[in-house]
C-alpha cells in the first residue's frame, strides 16, 4: 500500500461523513466537494447519449494518471495550451488533497489554487497522459502563484487562460474574493503570470492587473487565441451567464495593457477598455480556438441552462453563431469549464470538462 493510500484511508474515516452530509455541491464553490470515487456516487465515466462522448478520466483516483500520487484527489478547469515546442501544458484550478484543512473556507480538504502538468499527448483518442507535474519539496503538486485562501481577502488565485508567446508561458489569473450564489463569485482583479522555464516557476505581473471595476470588470475571466501576430483576449465578468468581450494585442506587447485594442463593434480602439461591446451572451468559462476541419473559429462554454455549447465564427470577433449543444445539462448537470484540446484532430473535437459532482476533469469527444 502506498503512503498516499494509507493517508487516504485514515482521512476518509473522519471526512466522508462530513462530505456525505454536505448535500448537493454548489456549482463553482469548491469547498463542499467529495472527489472520492463511489463515495461520491460516481463509478466510471459519465454515460452520455447525445452528441458527445466521455473518453477518459483525466484526473483523480479513478484516472490512469493517478494524480493522488502528488496529492491531487480532485481538481477543476484543465486549461490546455502548446508551450511552443510541441509539449502541452495544462493548468488546473482549485485542487483538493490531504493535509491541513482550509477551515476558514469551511472545507475539510487542503487546497492548492493553481497547479500545472505537462504532456506530450497529441492524439487524445485513448486519453491524455501526464509526463510531469510542478511539485514542491515533498513531491506534491504545488501552487504556482500562492494565495492566502482567506474569504473576503483572497480565497483563491485561479487560472482562466494560458498561452505561449516567444518562448514565455503566460496565464491569465483571477483573484477570487469570495464564492457567492451558485455559479457566481466576486473577484479583486485579473492579471497575467509569466514563466520563462516551461512553467516551473512563475512571476506575478502586477502591472497587468485589471481591477474588478468599471469596464475592466468585463475581463476578469479570460480565454486566449493567437492569430495573425496578435493575441486575442476574450473576457467576461466573474461567474457565469454573462456577456463576452474581446481585446487584442500584438504578441510582443502582451505585458503592456496600454497597447491592448478593444472591439467596439466596427473597429479596434486602442487603450480604451470602455469601448468594448459584447460579442456573445450567456457565457460561462470560455475556450476559443481555430478549427481547420471547419475552417472556422470555435468557442466552447456553458449556457444559462448549464449545457456545454459551441459557437462558430469566420473571424475572432464574430459574428458568432447561435450555440449548438454538445452536452445537454440533463445528461451531465454539473459540467462546466469546457477547454479545447490545442492540437487538431480532424473531424473530432476533443475538450476537457469538469464534473463538479465528482470534482474532477473528464476528456470529451464530439464529432463535428
Amino acid at each position: 500500500m502506498t503512503k498516499t493510500a494509507s493517508l487516504l484511508i485514515s482521512a476518509l474515516t473522519g471526512v466522508s461523513a462530513l462530505l456525505l452530509t454536505a448535500g448537493t455541491p454548489a456549482i463553482a464553490n469548491p469547498n463542499a466537494i467529495n472527489p472520492i470515487p463511489v463515495l461520491n456516487g460516481t463509478n466510471g465515466l459519465p454515460n452520455l447519449v447525445g452528441r458527445s462522448r466521455a473518453v477518459f478520466q483525466v484526473t483523480g483516483m479513478a484516472s490512469p494518471n493517478n494524480t493522488q500520487d502528488y496529492n491531487v484527489l480532485g481538481t477543476d478547469l484543465g486549461i490546455m495550451w502548446d508551450n511552443g515546442h510541441g509539449e502541452m501544458l495544462t493548468a488546473f484550478g482549485d485542487s483538493a488533497g490531504i493535509g491541513f484543512p482550509n477551515l476558514l473556507a469551511g472545507s475539510a480538504w487542503a487546497w492548492r489554487s493553481n497547479i500545472l502538468v505537462r504532456s506530450h499527448t497529441q492524439d487524445p483518442a485513448k486519453g491524455i497522459f501526464f509526463d510531469s507535474v510542478v511539485r514542491d519539496v515533498f513531491g506534491q503538486a504545488r501552487d504556482l502563484i500562492p494565495s492566502p485562501k482567506i474569504p473576503f481577502l483572497e480565497i483563491s488565485r485561479i487560472p482562466t487562460a494560458g498561452i505561449s508567446v516567444n518562448g514565455v508561458q503566460y496565464m491569465s489569473m483571477m483573484s477570487v474574493k469570495n464564492w457567492d450564489d451558485v455559479g457566481q463569485w466576486s473577484t479583486n482583479f485579473s492579471g497575467l503570470a509569466a514563466s520563462g522555464d516551461n512553467g516551473e516557476t512563475w512571476a506575478d505581473l502586477s502591472a497587468t492587473r485589471r481591477p474588478n471595476e468599471g469596464a475592466n470588470a468585463n475581463f476578469q475571466m479570460n480565454a486566449f487565441l493567437k492569430d495573425g501576430g496578435y493575441v486575442y483576449e476574450y473576457g467576461t465578468r466573474p461567474g457565469r451567464n454573462h456577456a463576452a468581450y474581446i481585446a487584442r494585442v500584438r504578441e510582443t506587447d502582451i505585458e503592456n495593457l496600454r497597447e491592448y485594442e478593444y472591439w467596439d463593434g466596427r473597429g479596434w480602439r486602442k487603450n480604451d477598455v470602455n469601448a468594448a461591446v459584447p460579442i456573445m451572451w450567456g457565457v460561462g468559462e470560455l475556450s476559443v480556438s481555430y478549427n481547420s476541419y471547419l475552417g472556422q473559429f470555435v468557442s466552447l462554454t456553458t449556457d444559462p441552462f448549464n449545457s456545454v455549447v459551441m459557437r462558430r465564427a469566420s473571424s475572432p470577433v464574430g459574428p458568432w453563431s447561435d450555440p449548438e449543444v454538445l452536452i445537454d445539462t440533463r445528461e451531465l448537470p454539473t459540467a462546466y469549464a469546457p477547454s479545447i484540446f490545442p492540437y487538431q484532430t480532424g473531424r473530432d473535437l476533443y475538450f476537457l470538462t469538469t464534473v463538479h459532482s465528482q470534482y474532477n476533469v473528464v476528456l470529451m469527444r464530439t464529432t463535428l
